[in-house]
């Protein structure tokens, strides 16, 4: 089994770069952290280049039986490759995956617009998933789907789900061609939540944590909705609402 001993190890100084989004979309791969995040991209059959562990830790005999392409590391090595304080002792690196480019204008879809805190896009993106929600659209602005706090926060949901990255007005417009319904959320203007009849397809935007969704695309919108503030805070966490709204809307 090959070893790495240095961080100046020409392979380590690369997958170095992965930790900016330009050098993630230069070399179209990510890293992962953690082993649950690896097995969950191994049950995705995501193209692993390497899976990088420390001398301490005990490798599963499932990933030496499928012949996964581990390599050996220092602490020191793979602290090099990681953002969380306390990492696991295992990383992969993995080649990021095709994504679709067009929404279906069928299901129930998330669109995110400008949400620029990667802990609510991964967030949004493991609740999508554990609801049944068919798909997230990721609009420009948005934090990058392959940020490490990103990753952490879908919990491996991001595998599991298709998402796109996109313009949200072309795609608003698509889908409002072949009759899907689409949803704002709007604080004036709009009807409560629960009032709504929700239909079988549908999108639901909900926006950036300072300005909510841009106008533009609620002008686009068929309906929009809020949820009452029962106390007195003056707003919900968009994480935090989008799970409220995702789960009614499915239920619905």
């Amino acid at each position: 089994m090959k070893r790495i001993e240095s961080v100046k190890n020409e392979q380590i100084k690369n997958w170095k770069k992965l930790q900016s989004k330009k050098g993630r979309d230069k070399a179209g791969k990510f890293i992962v952290e953690g082993f649950h995040l690896v097995e969950e991209a191994m049950k995705a059959n995501l193209v692993m280049e390497a899976i990088l562990i420390t001398d301490d830790m005990e490798i599963p005999q499932k990933w030496t039986d499928s012949r996964q392409p581990l390599i050996m590391v220092t602490k020191q090595v793979l602290k090099e490759l990681t953002e969380t304080p306390t990492p696991q002792g295992v990383i992969a690196i993995l080649k990021k995956p095709s994504l679709p480019d067009k929404m279906a204008t069928t299901g129930q879809w998330l669109l995110i617009d400008r949400v620029q805190d990667p802990g609510n896009v991964g967030t949004m993106i493991r609740t999508a998933e554990a609801c049944g929600m068919t798909g997230v659209v990721l609009g420009d602005g948005c934090a990058d789907l392959y940020n490490s706090k990103v990753i952490r926060g879908t919990q491996g949901a991001l595998f599991h789900l298709p998402i796109i990255q996109g313009t949200l007005l072309k795609m608003i417009q698509e889908v409002k061609a072949a009759n899907m319904p689409v949803f704002g959320t709007a604080i004036h203007g709009a009807l409560e939540y629960t009032s709504i009849q929700v239909p079988k397809s549908f999108a639901l935007i909900v926006g950036n944590e300072g300005e909510g969704v841009a106008k533009e695309l609620l002008n686009e919108c068929q309906e929009n909705v809020y949820i009452p503030i029962l106390g007195q805070s003056q707003s919900l966490n968009v994480a935090v609402a989008s799970g409220i709204l995702m789960y009614y809307f499915k239920s619905s």
